[in-house]
């Protein structure tokens, strides 16, 4: 057995300056965090600026799945680009193409599929996270019943759609990872951030952080290898995604 072509990474943002300057785009990172798991090959598209490819169009056959990245937009905001992107995604999920939404791509998921994404009333969530699973799921597939990874956000899945499932959550977010469908996930954390990439992140955000009344040393000693979120984006394209002949 082999596998479809083409995973299309719909790009949504871009890392923070200096983490885009050291480690490359989303794409990139989430390229590198797959890695051998995949075999096939990678297109990137930004939905800010391009066309999606709409299921049943010319070519759809070679897309295996689609991985939707974070930013640092905010989907309350409502902006024209991501109106479309709702409205494709809900294409998408209907022809049940494996998907994959990951932090900002995980709340537009909630949000085009009838559910509500807010500013999360406790507060932002940075750093070195502790998920807790509620649910046995393949995403879940090699991983404790609680694990570490990594996140950056202020906006959260307030209100799931109808038909979703809530898999994990931690202290200051209730909808960690969602199953949207048989064949879509979200997760709200960051699978293809190591080490590196979130201290990069609090870094920069220093000032900010320190406004908000964290203790940003604190955030950055408790950052060490070694996070298991980058399992689930690991799961997805094991589990989920299908092989082809």
């Amino acid at each position: 057995m082999g596998q479809p072509r083409t995973i299309v990474i719909v790009k949504t943002g871009e890392p923070v300056p200096t983490v885009l300057e050291r480690r490359g785009h989303f794409a990139t990172l989430i390229e590198q965090t797959i890695g051998p798991a995949w075999s096939g090959g990678y297109t990137t598209v930004d939905a800010r600026t391009e066309d999606l490819p709409a299921p049943g169009a010319p070519g759809a056959a070679d897309i295996a799945a689609f991985v939707i990245t974070g930013s640092s937009a905010n989907v309350p905001h409502r902006e024209p680009w991501m109106l479309r992107t709702e409205a494709w995604l809900r294409d998408v999920v209907r022809a049940g193409t494996p998907t994959f939404g990951i932090c900002f791509g995980h709340q537009i998921l909630a949000q085009a599929l009838g559910g509500e994404v807010i500013r999360n009333p406790r507060g932002r969530e940075i750093g070195r996270i502790r998920v807790e699973r509620r649910a046995d799921d393949p995403i879940f597939d090699g991983l404790p019943s609680s694990f570490e990874t990594h996140a950056t956000h202020v906006d959260t899945v307030g209100t799931l759609p109808g038909g979703a499932r809530s898999l994990g959550f931690t202290e200051l977010d209730d909808h960690q990872v969602i199953r949207f469908s048989k064949a879509c996930y979200g997760v709200q954390f960051h699978p293809e951030m190591d080490h590196d990439v979130i201290a990069g992140y609090i870094a920069w955000r220093r000032e900010v952080l320190q406004a908000e009344g964290f203790d940003v040393d604190a955030l950055l000693a408790r950052v060490s290898p070694g996070q298991l979120g980058s399992r689930t984006l690991l799961n997805f394209i094991d589990h989920i995604v299908p092989r082809r002949a």
